[in-house]
């Protein structure tokens, strides 16, 4: 009967120790070797396991294990994938030698590259990382989550959902940066990515109890309805306008505070005048009455308006 030779493969994001019935069964029923020391290897042999570091080639393992019925690799963080190939083509060339197995010892929860984005934040921010990014603050940040939030929009706006996915990359790095700064807040006011995430959590079950509190829902109009009032609750907001973000471009900015008065029951007459500012949102507030989105529509014919000025372009230079 020949050697049959398990490569346990491990998630790197999970508490090392963390494994399968299976595999905890498999790594005490036979030698445990590895190609170097690790937080895996560390909790084995706490709990009885010995890890044998073998720094060889395939060949060096197959003398190792010699004619035990049953021996495992532990690989490393990265899969150790160069020496499993190795191992796998010369066990093909030679299939007598011993079986070889594949078997996971534990798998990536879901969001498990995440914790790498902030590994590797942590890493550029800690000392010995990016001088720029180290030198960097909330506010010099700032225009920087509105560029990549805008090419993100852009790539909505195109149905390009490949340039998507990474333009929301993009701007996860800006969440994920601004959180690792402020770790290093004074006075106690730091916090973390975690406190980011639980911040979201705990707001997104209070505002949907109709999934997380079997509160029963006729349609998304009352599911909505829930939402407003529920954030309403927490916010406790003296002005139908508390929480608008005052930053944003002034045409949105205009039809936001419009719509928040009309649905706050807050009737103001519209400023009379022929001047250009009073002009507009009159002009934006009639988009509003008649269902349109101001931002939108003029987005539509600025764009149109830059492809006849291409077009213009090109026909002046001859092509």
């Amino acid at each position: 009967m020949s050697t049959r030779i398990v490569l346990l493969v491990t998630s790197p994001r999970l508490p090392a120790g963390l494994l399968t019935a299976e595999a905890w069964d498999t790594v005490r029923s036979g030698p445990v070797f590895a190609a170097a020391d690790s937080a895996q290897a560390a909790a084995l042999r706490a709990a009885g396991v010995p890890v044998t570091v073998l720094d060889t080639d395939a060949q060096g393992l197959l003398d190792a294990v010699g004619d035990a019925p049953l021996a495992v690799w532990l690989a490393g963080p990265h899969g150790d994938q160069p020496f499993a190939r190795q191992l796998g083509l010369r066990l093909a060339r030679e299939p007598g030698l011993a079986e070889l197995e594949l078997m996971y010892g534990s798998w990536d929860p879901p969001g498990a590259r995440l914790l790498d984005a902030v590994a590797v934040l942590d890493r550029l921010v800690s000392p010995g990382g990016d001088p720029w990014k180290r030198a960097q603050s909330h506010r010099t940040l700032a225009p920087y989550l509105l560029e990549e939030s805008y090419e993100a929009y852009d790539a909505i706006e195109r149905d390009d959902l490949d340039e998507l996915r990474e333009e929301l990359g993009d701007v996860l790095l800006q969440v994920v940066l601004h959180a690792r700064l402020a770790e290093e807040l004074p006075d106690g006011r730091a916090w973390n990515v975690d406190d980011v995430a639980g911040i979201l959590v705990e707001k997104m079950v209070r505002r949907n109890p109709h999934v997380f509190a079997g509160e029963q829902v006729q349609d998304i109009e009352e599911i909505t309805a829930n939402w407003e009032r529920i954030k309403r609750e927490e916010k406790s907001r003296e002005s139908v306008l508390d929480g608008v973000a005052l930053s944003q471009p002034a045409l949105a900015l205009t039809a936001k505070i419009l719509h928040r008065a009309a649905r706050g029951g807050v009737d103001v007459p519209l400023p009379a005048g022929d001047d250009l500012g009073p002009a507009l949102l009159r002009v934006v507030a009639q988009a509003r009455e008649a269902g349109l989105d101001p931002e939108a529509e003029l987005r539509q014919a600025t764009l149109a308006y830059a492809e006849a000025v291409r077009a213009a372009e090109k026909g002046g230079t001859g092509e």
